[in-house]
């Protein structure tokens, strides 16, 4: 069996979800893994793990070097590092890196995502106008102006800063505010550290497309749906997903097949501007479009440049072909496509008391206990995966930190039998800890399905 290295740069539950595809390959894996903390999942499965809490692009490369001579390729999980130029600083030392260079990481920025969009493909664009500090004399300027754009979009708003790392303030009119005063002092929370985007609020059901790319060729993976929001019912603050499901199709129950065939002719436009002619390996790795299926047609909230999180890891679990050959692929520039299983998946997040304010504060104790869920997970074999996320190993316990916690992953021959599955391994999950508890159910999805006929109704 041929031994490949493989440099892993990890935060979270999406990480782990990779690296459990890549260890079910033919070839012998090894992993070097630079991480943002001592995930017990990863923990286990290194060869040599590097804590590297705020995921410093020379940290890694410093990690790196000290075994560049056993990686053979390396993947990254969080955006930070990519928009920081990671596989800038690594491939000059003759490490390729699946992921585009820092030119092409337009996760860093909204409004050149937006901008990018309305030369590619406009009719995805929102309506949307730009407010950044340095071009007004005074707040009240600033005022004014955002009040005025609110009379154009009737008051239906989402408010966005344009820089990765305010992700979680995005804010949206019916939603997060009711009046112009709280859309106003949301603004600005954001306004004095970001330019900030305020678009026309969209209605209709939201879902993922990860494509993978050899800088040739964009290879679209099966549709994700996430659950941004805290709480059952789409009610409380954003977050970074409670959860997320796939179909056993490449498509989800409230899509059609149009919607399908819309999200690839996108995604194929913004590659084609992003690359010009012939090839372009500055764009080798993956992309990430967040839509929206609204009454008129596809619009694109966000595109990444790095697997989704949580849909990497409804994703990962059902990859057909050997995921070490595909990255293979992606860096000879020979990928011609990257099949899955018939099957589809649930992911659900158990998260801390406090996560999505739930909870004013973390009281209690932060140990959590992994063991019963994972007896589960060996009792299913591959219908269930529990993924660690911001989490730490210490002194042989694991305990709970800020953020989404664990991740259990239920796989089966339908939506609703991969969820019962999920959340029997949520379930197993021993801690202080919440979950959604309507992610990718039947009531939910009916949900979806009936809004989109009311919506497609109501547009004809």
């Amino acid at each position: 069996m041929e031994r490949v290295g493989i440099l892993v740069v990890s935060y979270g539950a999406r990480a782990c979800s990779i690296i459990d595809a890549l260890s079910r390959s033919d070839y012998h894996t090894e992993f070097y893994i630079a991480d943002k903390q001592r995930n017990p999942f990863n923990a286990k499965r290194a060869k040599e793990h590097a804590i590297i809490p705020n995921l410093d692009v020379q940290d890694i490369a410093a990690f790196a070097k000290k075994h560049k001579g056993s990686i053979d390729f390396g993947i990254v999980g969080p955006e930070n590092p990519i928009i920081d130029g990671i596989r800038d600083v690594l491939e000059p030392m003759g490490i390729p890196m699946l992921c585009p260079t820092k030119e092409f990481a337009v996760e860093g920025s909204k409004v050149l995502q937006r901008q990018l969009l309305h030369e590619a493909a406009p009719d995805v664009n929102p309506r949307f106008r730009v407010f950044d500090r340095k071009d007004y004399a005074s707040i009240d300027d600033a005022r004014k102006d955002v009040f005025s754009w609110l009379d154009e979009l009737g008051n239906q708003a989402a408010v966005k800063p344009d820089k990765p790392g305010f992700g979680k303030g995005v804010g949206v009119w019916g939603d997060h505010f009711a009046t112009r005063e709280d859309l106003w002092q949301h603004f600005l929370t954001i306004f004095g550290h970001s330019p900030v985007i305020i678009e026309e609020k969209i209605e209709g059901e939201e879902f993922s497309l990860q494509f993978v790319s050899d800088g040739t060729r964009l290879v679209p993976t099966p549709a994700v749906r996430d659950y941004k929001r805290a709480f059952d019912g789409d009610k409380g603050p954003n977050t970074g997903g409670m959860g997320s499901y796939k179909d056993a199709g490449n498509i989800l129950p409230f899509m059609s097949r149009q919607d399908w065939d819309d999200a690839l002719a996108i995604g194929q436009k913004v590659f084609a501007k992003l690359k010009g002619t012939g090839s372009n390996t500055g764009l080798r790795g993956v992309w990430y479009f967040a839509f929206v299926c609204a009454p008129q047609g596809l619009k694109v909230f966000e595109i990444n440049t790095r697997f989704g999180m949580p849909e990497a890891q409804c994703l990962m679990p059902t990859l057909q072909d050997d995921f070490v050959e595909t990255c293979f692929s992606i860096i000879s520039g020979n990928l011609h496509g990257i099949r899955t299983r018939n099957k589809a998946s649930v992911a659900i997040y158990k998260v801390p008391p406090t996560y999505g304010g739930k909870a004013p504060a973390f009281e209690g104790t932060r140990e959590v206990d992994l063991n019963d869920a994972e007896k589960l997970a060996s009792h299913y074999h591959d219908q269930l995966r529990i993924y660690p996320c911001s989490m730490e190993l210490r002194d042989g316990k694991t305990y709970a930190l800020n953020s989404r916690t664990v991740c259990a992953v239920g796989i089966g021959d339908s939506i609703h039998e991969a969820r019962r599955i999920s959340m029997e391994g949520v379930h197993a999950i021993h801690g202080n800890l919440w979950n959604r508890m309507d992610a990718a159910s039947d009531e939910h999805i009916q949900g979806s399905i009936g809004n989109m006929k009311r919506l497609r109704s109501a547009e004809n």
